[in-house]
């Protein structure tokens, strides 16, 4: 199959070489260094899947030519952009677009409306922080599925395609398992705040209530918009209701959870990985998403507002802030 990978970032890196080295015909979209490394000697693909460089894979600047499935891997923040400038070239293409926050399959099915759109969440966790060269942390499920109900025969057909290449796993009420990722991706503020791992800000016991808290809001966002969330990374509707209602010192057990699942490689988490390559963080389509969802249910999530500020703050300074600094100022909330 000829597939195109648009975003060459750590995510679309890892997936290009994946599906190469199971026998497609891969173009990956990139641009600057990563395209001119990429274009001389491939991407090196280490850690969890295997060490090896691509042969094969064709990297380029633009999307020029019809491709029979095309995946969207570029931040939610670069969407948009991306959705325009390749529209031509995608138009009547399907496109699966592989993104944190909630509303990729939308932006994507609004900008190509002859194409059909489906969307992936990937608990792959990978590094990339210098060009040609990707070091995958954490091998992991990438699930399928679009809308509210039971996968459809098209995401049957491509996970069953992709699944060839890297574990896939079809699933329904995606929109419910976007609201659980968002959830999961509660780990990455506060890394690209700090400049520490997401383990070692899992380790300081201050920090780690944060994030619980910042978890919490983010369910209690989607329980008062209606949300059934999906089962993801052990997640569940069920746990997830019950962990709204604990108090944040048990709470804490849910990234000490994450963090053993993550083990002793340190993951650097994908905002901060953004940061460190000079690049705009998605911050505001994860705990911004949060601080949306809440102010559209009527009430205020006042920690993914503060992490959500942080994070640019760090974005126009360049300075990471240290653990009390942090502290000194996020609001004070109740247990």
């Amino acid at each position: 199959m000829r597939i195109a990978v648009i975003g060459a970032g750590a995510l679309g890196s890892t997936f290009a070489a994946l599906l190469e080295k199971a026998g497609h015909d891969v173009i990956l979209v990139a641009r600057g260094a990563q395209l001119a490394a990429v274009s001389a000697s491939g991407v090196r693909l280490s850690g969890g899947f295997g060490d090896w460089r691509t042969t094969r894979l064709v990297a380029a600047n633009r999307l020029n030519e019809p491709v029979d499935l095309a995946l969207l891997t570029v931040k939610a923040q670069d969407a948009a952009a991306a959705l325009h400038e390749h529209g031509a070239a995608l138009a009547g293409t399907p496109v699966l677009v592989v993104q944190n926050g909630l509303d990729g399959v939308k932006t994507a099915s609004d900008a190509l409306p002859d194409s059909s759109c489906f969307g992936a969440l990937s608990i792959i966790a990978a590094s990339y922080l210098e060009p040609g060269s990707v070091t995958v942390t954490t091998p992991a499920m990438t699930y399928l599925g679009r809308g509210t109900g039971k996968p459809d025969a098209e995401v049957l057909r491509f996970a069953a395609v992709l699944g060839e290449a890297f574990p896939v796993q079809a699933i329904g009420n995606f929109v419910g398992a976007q609201w659980t990722k968002l959830v999961v991706n509660q780990l990455n503020a506060l890394p690209a705040i700090t400049g520490l791992s997401v383990q070692e800000v899992i380790g300081n016991r201050r920090l780690r209530l944060v994030m619980a808290r910042s978890m919490r809001e983010a369910v209690r966002a989607g329980i008062a918009r209606g949300i059934r969330f999906g089962s993801l990374q052990g997640l569940s509707d069920r746990n997830l209701r019950l962990f709204a209602r604990l108090p944040v010192v048990l709470g804490q057990a849910l990234p000490l959870v994450f963090a053993a699942r993550m083990g002793s490689v340190p993951n650097p988490g994908s905002t901060l990985q953004s940061l460190k390559r000079g690049q705009r963080t998605e911050i505001d389509f994860l705990n911004g998403a949060v601080v949306r969802e809440a102010r559209l249910a009527g009430f205020h999530a006042p920690v993914n507002a503060a992490l959500t500020a942080l994070v640019h703050e760090v974005e126009s300074t360049g300075q990471f802030l240290s653990p009390a600094e942090v502290l000194a100022r996020l609001p004070r909330l109740p247990r």
